[in-house]
C-alpha cells in the first residue's frame, strides 16, 4: 500500500481494510482512475473528481461506529436510500452524497452502482 495512504489512516488503522476493498472495487469499475491523497480525503478522478473517502462528520460522534470510512460521490440527481447520510445540492443538478461505511459487506452493488454513475457523470462534465 502507498505510504501516503498509510499516513492518511495513521489515526484509524482499523479502517484500512474498508478502504482497500473500496479502492479495488473502484479500480475494477474505472480502470483509468487516478487517486490523490490529500490531508482530509483520498480523491478518485477520471476527467474530474467523482468520489472520495474521508472521515467527514456525517453523523454525531456518538452515533458513529468505532471503525468506518465516509464515501462521498456526486450525481446529477438526488439518490434516495436510507444508506445515504447526507445529500446536498451545491449547484443545480449536481448532488453530493455521503455514505458511512463500517462493514466490508456495505461495499456492495448498490454503492458501486452509485460510484459507476458518479464516474460517468464526472466524465461527461
Amino acid at each position: 500500500m502507498d505510504e501516503q495512504i498509510l499516513q492518511f489512516f495513521d489515526r484509524y488503522p482499523d479502517a484500512i481494510p474498508l478502504y482497500e476493498k473500496f479502492e479495488k472495487c473502484v479500480e475494477d469499475l474505472v480502470p483509468e482512475v487516478r487517486i490523490k491523497v490529500q490531508k482530509t480525503q483520498i480523491s478518485f478522478y477520471n476527467r474530474h473528481m467523482f468520489a472520495c473517502v474521508s472521515f467527514a462528520g456525517v453523523r454525531r460522534k456518538k452515533d458513529c461506529p468505532d471503525c468506518y470510512i465516509v464515501v462521498t460521490f456526486g450525481l446529477e440527481h438526488k439518490a434516495e436510500s436510507p444508506r445515504i447520510d447526507i445529500a446536498t445540492e451545491p449547484y443545480p443538478n449536481r448532488w453530493t452524497h455521503h455514505v458511512l461505511i463500517s462493514e466490508l459487506e456495505e461495499i456492495d452493488d448498490e454503492l458501486m452502482g452509485w460510484i459507476r454513475e458518479a464516474a460517468e457523470f464526472s466524465d461527461r462534465k
